[in-house]
């Protein structure tokens, strides 16, 4: 059975998320130059901006999507898990001045093994949930929708 999740709440819901994400990213930004590495720092306020686009991105194709209730919901959840964990993955690492997942950023920093590990974590989850949730957009873009509109009706060449 294929699901056309109900729009207009998602959407908005999404969308509202997005504009938080770009907030915080924007407002961390102030803080860049007080943080342990501001490398880090500025890759957290710019991956910030970049994981809410994505996420309004995600909410501008919402009524497009033709996915089951399941594969609907797990979309919404990984595009907001990602987008908050990755860019707090990045503000922490900035903040603790670790290293390990951020070599190229995190020359000359070193952060505590816990501190190390939740960068590590957060970076490492979010990169794999954001993953799954392209899977799941590309598929439902590709999905007929009940109302027989498909993304690829007929051949592109």
């Amino acid at each position: 059975m294929v699901y056309v999740p109900p729009m207009r709440d998602t959407k908005r819901r999404l969308l509202w998320h997005a504009i938080v994400m770009v907030l915080l990213a924007l407002l961390g930004g102030a803080f860049v130059q007080a943080l342990a590495n501001p490398r880090l720092g500025l890759s957290a306020h710019v991956g910030g901006v970049m994981n809410g686009t994505l996420v309004a991105v995600v909410g501008a194709v919402w009524g497009e999507l033709a996915l089951p209730p399941r594969a609907a919901r797990l979309l919404f959840w990984s595009a907001l898990y990602s987008g908050y964990v990755n860019w707090s993955g990045l503000l922490l690492a900035g903040i603790f001045g670790t290293s390990r997942s951020t070599p190229l950023l995190g020359a000359g920093h070193a952060g505590t093994p816990w501190q190390e590990a939740l960068v590590d974590f957060c970076l490492v989850s979010g990169a794999v949930v954001i993953l799954v949730a392209l899977i799941l957009m590309l598929a439902g873009l590709r999905a007929q929708r009940p109302d027989g509109v498909r993304l690829f009706s007929r051949p592109l060449a």
